[in-house]
């Protein structure tokens, strides 16, 4: 039995049955599908802002802030629907994942505080520290995305385009290209983490209408 009422069929490839009696639209579950779409898609709308504007903007930066610091808890909440079959590298992966974004977080008010004009002086601001925390996030998230593959809680196509963005975010940094490509990457990695949490909604309410009289 999961959280909220999921149980796991080990035998079943259809992935988690619900149990409705405990789920409700407050719940940890639901705060995490919702949360899945709704962050990775503000993150992706805050690149767009920062193309169009040349650089960093305050609104920008405060809304970058916003999609970054429910992250760590999503990321637990994906991992938690689908810890009976994911396990260890599930949780790592989100964890490991997770923590990359609470100093991503950081230098988002880093740029506020210091009024960075451009994610360039950001990075060289910061230097190898946010390498290390960018490495973290690429092995986490591949740690997590190849456990959900494995899990088949998600759908295929949402753990692929994760772990697809992932490698593009590793293939453009060693590359010489303008890093204003990462956000290829990113919105592949975002789409994923939103078809995560669409899947995860999609399965609450189907369970719960079920449920009714």
């Amino acid at each position: 039995m999961g959280p909220d009422g999921l149980r796991f069929d080990p035998e079943s490839s259809a992935g988690p049955r619900l149990e409705t009696r405990r789920t409700s639209r407050l719940s940890p579950l639901w705060l995490t599908g919702v949360g899945a779409i709704v962050a990775p898609a503000l993150h992706s709308a805050t690149d767009v802002m920062e193309w169009m504007n040349g650089g960093f903007t305050r609104l920008q930066l405060l809304l970058n802030y916003a999609a970054f610091l429910p992250l760590p808890a999503i990321m637990l909440g994906l991992h938690a629907a689908q810890h009976g079959r994911g396990r260890w590298p599930s949780l790592l992966g989100a964890l490991g994942y997770g923590f990359a974004f609470v100093y991503f977080a950081h230098t988002t008010l880093l740029a506020l505080e210091s009024d960075l004009p451009t994610y360039e002086d950001l990075w060289v601001r910061l230097g190898v520290t946010y390498t290390w925390h960018g490495a973290l996030m690429i092995a986490s998230g591949v740690a997590f995305g190849i456990a959900s593959l494995r899990a088949r809680v998600y759908p295929t196509w949402a753990c692929s385009a994760f772990l697809a963005g992932l490698g593009v975010n590793f293939t453009l940094a060693l590359l010489p290209l303008p890093d204003l490509l990462q956000t290829v990457g990113t919105l592949m990695r975002n789409a994923g983490l939103a078809g995560m949490g669409a899947s995860l909604v999609q399965r609450l309410a189907e369970s719960s209408g079920a449920s009714q009289p």
